[in-house]
């Protein structure tokens, strides 16, 4: 089964627009990476902590993504900007179960 980190980033919600759009304008690297399964970012409906998930074939692919020169590049602040984020935690699982809807076409 597959590897998932959540990363949960506090970010206030003045902030939140400009967050969005780091991730909406970001390289996209991270689906060249070997491993690499899904993607997402999710937008709290309440309160200010949103959650990066990505889900990766192994945690060493994983490892392998994060020590590489296209994640260095990827996190760095545009324009000489600084973190959005007030906080953050890594959770990192392992995928017990999953099922899966249709593909919608």
């Amino acid at each position: 089964m597959s590897f998932v980190v959540v990363n949960a980033v506090t970010v206030p919600p003045e902030r939140a627009q400009e967050f969005e759009a780091r991730f909406a304008a970001r390289a996209g690297a991270v689906e060249q990476a070997p491993g690499f399964e899904a993607f997402e970012l999710l937008r709290p409906t309440e309160g200010d902590r949103y959650f990066v998930y990505t889900r990766w074939a192994s945690e060493a692919d994983f490892e392998a993504w994060t020590a590489s020169h296209a994640f260095s590049a990827g996190h760095r602040p545009p324009d000489g900007g600084g973190p959005l984020a007030t906080a953050n935690e890594i959770w990192k699982l392992d995928v017990v179960q999953a099922a899966y809807g249709a593909p919608r076409g």
